[in-house]
């Protein structure tokens, strides 16, 4: 039985982030198109997927919320899918998607810092070296991105925007993983996206209701249902799923998945072009996370 959970949190996880992979691709076609703004795109996501686990909430067993947990709850939200998705919808209009998905990627040496600080971990040279080699692939990428020429080219504030995406779902995982393992997935889910949809729909709502959904295009009415259905009720059901069951250096690894499956996509439809530069870059980035990844924690010295 435990052989089976195993290997079903492996496939959990290879899922969930091919369909973050694919969704790269995705909210850069329906960002692009300026047909909704990013709030209204996160309002309409938290409202779907939050409404999904409410649904789901009504055939499960009632779970009870401690009332000291839920100004807790509500800062993970904020934290966690506010910021985090906000800064993912606004900047991914201004960045290509190989360029994001090397971004992406960086979420390992932001975990590093947030563990030095939260749990005392030290900052070895190896760690220290992994961070500068991916640092200096960051400015590389930079450089050789923004002076680029084409109409899919990549921008400072579609750089800093994924940096802050990623940032600020790592310091959320840190930050509040006692409180993301207290209660079902379920019963979190549910309140972080209903927080969520209630601080962004009072500036959302008119754009909303103002939308002519009947003759919105086909093709980013069924980007948007992936968006609210695959790469958020289904991911968020699936990585934790996956965290229970096999171990997070293992789940980490999995989210290389994502960096391969857009960056395929994306050369594949004629969305991005590969370039020395950019395999450079992204060897510095890669090259300097695993350095980070296969350093020793403060526990395994001991």
């Amino acid at each position: 039985m435990k052989n089976k959970l195993t290997l079903l949190g492996h496939f959990a996880c290879l899922m969930a982030y091919a369909i973050f992979g694919f969704n790269i691709i995705v909210c850069k076609d329906l960002t692009s198109g300026q047909l909704l703004s990013p709030l209204t795109i996160f309002c309409l996501r938290a409202m779907g997927a939050g409404g999904l686990f409410w649904l789901i909430s009504l055939f499960m067993p009632k779970e009870k919320v401690d009332k000291k947990d839920y100004l807790k709850i509500f800062a993970a939200s904020m934290l966690g899918f506010f910021a985090c998705q906000l800064s993912f919808l606004a900047g991914i209009p201004y960045i290509t998607p190989m360029d994001c998905s090397i971004l992406a990627s960086l979420s390992p040496i932001y975990t590093l810092f947030i563990a030095a600080i939260a749990l005392k971990e030290p900052i070895t040279w190896q760690k220290a070296g992994g961070v500068v080699v991916s640092f200096l692939g960051i400015i590389y990428l930079i450089i050789t991105s923004v002076s680029a020429t084409g109409a899919a080219q990549t921008t400072p504030f579609g750089i800093v925007m994924l940096i802050i995406n990623a940032l600020s779902f790592s310091l959320y995982l840190g930050i509040f993983r006692p409180l993301i393992s207290k209660y079902s997935v379920v019963t979190f889910m549910k309140w972080i996206f209903l927080f969520a949809f209630a601080v962004s729909f009072p500036f959302s709502a008119t754009e909303i209701f103002s939308t002519s959904w009947s003759t919105f295009p086909s093709i980013q009415l069924a980007e948007l249902g992936y968006l609210i259905v695959a790469a958020t009720f289904i991911t968020y059901t699936l990585i934790p799923f996956g965290q229970k069951h096999i171990r997070p250096t293992l789940v980490s690894l999995y989210s290389y998945v994502q960096p391969i499956i857009a960056i395929a996509i994306s050369i594949f439809i004629g969305m991005d072009t590969l370039t020395w530069q950019k395999v450079l870059a992204a060897a510095m980035v890669f090259g300097g996370v695993i350095i980070v990844s296969y350093s020793k924690s403060k526990a395994e010295r001991h």
